[in-house]
């Protein structure tokens, strides 16, 4: 390992990682296909026990009581994780047996549920209201949204129950993010591990087609963002939906669809060029939301840890949106003056940390702190950017350069410091991890929140989408350091 990994802080925090690697991983792998679980959702008659390929949110029982019932089926997680999941088996985490066993269950989960129609629960459901208290009636969806949920509508619910039913609660729909997501993890997964398990490759392909058909002919459509707050155009699921369409189109092509994968790559040129609509030079980053029907006088939102989340997610290698535009390390640089300055655990900085993250200024949500997946997604940004430094033969930043140099602690931006460069973004990756293990118990669980002033975890608990962000950053960590360890080898 190069000299410049053995500070004896980062030391110490390779020993973390490692000793938090499989903890994490057990964590993820609880809400895989927990048919040995039964959820209670008491006070509207429901006992839900989880169908195998189902992806729990976390596999804790609440009810609001006080943390949030997250005993749900998100296809927004759901992909997330099925992401991580492939990173555990390349690790030998898990091992492909296993792993390819609960992809194959994924598939046939995800497909059942995109046949979900409402007219037909409302038939079979008989008066399902008869079982809800009278007092939780008021959060129970109506019947003229279940008869809507015909065809391909069904793709825009963002969440089901995981015995593979119908989410029956009121909730902000429709977002369209998910089935882009999960497009671009199912075909991440067919690329590496279960490239030749055919029987894998032939679900994933009818999955595709309908995840990447939705996507088509939706995205010009208003859907809510991935905070489920507002109805409008939002930078995140934009940026998912043109990344999906294009990996989804080279993938179909390749499988001998020409024409269609040709549709879909037209496509997402089209969501390309319009994803400029989003950059406001006068702010200097881009923002999260155009058009947005709620608080729409309020800009709080337009700097959003979900601009950042979106480069990591969508995975493009290069040019605008991807790790290296220089318009999107200006947004993650501002978020991160942002938090530096609003969370009380940032302040004083402490040497060789980074600012914990949250998701935006005004944020109210069980107290709006500090996010795991947030901090984590920071650092996978940053080691993402190196390994693509690494690889880059010119940076082509601009004006912006010497600004982002100088943030760094780069004194000049040219080729003789390239690797110097890239040292500095793999550094600031480790910083983000330190503070997340500054905040992260010996028992290794990972909630959604850490409170802003006390660092204590709140909301949800054993996240599953906290811990596959750590697996995520990790993994990305180690391709990463192989680039820079490649390119400089130790003496």
């Amino acid at each position: 390992m190069q000299a410049f990994a053995q500070e004896p802080w980062r030391q110490e925090l390779t020993g973390w990682m490692e000793r938090q690697y499989p903890l994490s991983a057990k964590a993820m792998m609880s809400a895989i296909s927990a048919v040995q679980l039964v959820k209670e959702r008491r006070g509207f008659g429901r006992f839900i026990r989880p169908a195998r390929g189902s992806i729990l949110a976390s596999p804790v029982m609440a009810a609001y009581d006080p943390d949030p019932d997250y005993f749900f089926h998100w296809l927004r997680d759901s992909a997330v994780i099925v992401d991580a999941l492939r990173s555990l088996i390349e690790s030998g985490e898990v091992t492909e047996l296993e792993g390819l066993g609960h992809f194959r269950d994924f598939l046939r989960f995800s497909l059942t549920l995109s046949t979900l129609d409402g007219r037909d629960f409302l038939k079979g459901a008989g008066d399902f209201r008869a079982k809800v208290e009278p007092f939780f009636l008021q959060y129970v969806r109506p019947d003229s949204e279940f008869i809507a949920l015909t065809g391909d509508s069904v793709l825009g619910e963002p969440r089901f129950d995981p015995d593979g039913a119908f989410d029956i609660l009121k909730w902000s729909r429709p977002q369209h993010d998910g089935p882009a997501l999960r497009a671009l993890s199912v075909t991440r997964f067919c690329a590496s591990v279960a490239a030749k398990d055919a029987e894998a490759l032939a679900l994933a392909k009818q999955l595709l087609s309908r995840d990447l058909d939705f996507t088509l002919k939706r995205w010009r459509q208003p859907s809510f963002d991935i905070w489920e707050e507002e109805l409008g155009r939002h930078y995140y699921t934009q940026l998912v939906q043109c990344e999906a369409l294009e990996q989804g189109g080279l993938w179909i092509a390749a499988a001998g669809e020409t024409g269609l994968g040709r549709a879909y790559r037209a496509e997402a040129h089209a969501i390309a060029v319009s994803m400029d609509d989003f950059w406001s030079e006068e702010q200097g980053f881009h923002r999260s939301r155009i058009g947005a029907n709620a608080n729409a006088a309020r800009h709080e939102k337009d700097l959003d840890i979900a601009t950042l989340l979106a480069v990591i997610h969508s995975g493009r290698k290069q040019g605008s949106h991807s790790v290296l535009d220089s318009r999107v390390i200006a947004t993650v640089m501002q978020l991160e003056d942002l938090f530096a300055g609003l969370y009380k655990i940032n302040q004083p900085p402490i040497q060789n940390r980074a600012p914990a993250m949250g998701r935006y200024r005004g944020d109210a949500y069980y107290g709006g702190g500090a996010y795991y997946f947030s901090t984590l997604g920071a650092a996978e940004f940053y080691f993402r950017a190196a390994g693509a430094a690494a690889d880059a033969d010119i940076l082509e930043w601009g004006r912006r350069g010497s600004d982002i140099c100088r943030r760094l602690g780069i004194r000049h931006f040219d080729d003789a410091h390239h690797s110097t460069l890239v040292k500095t973004l793999f550094r600031r990756g480790d910083m983000f991890m330190a503070t997340v293990a500054a905040f992260t118990p010996s028992s290794g669980d990972l909630s959604e929140q850490f409170d802003q002033t006390t660092g204590a975890q709140t909301s949800a608990k054993s996240l599953a989408w906290s811990h596959a962000a750590f697996i995520s950053a990790y993994a990305t960590r180690g391709e990463a350091l192989r680039k820079l360890e490649r390119t400089e080898p130790s003496a």
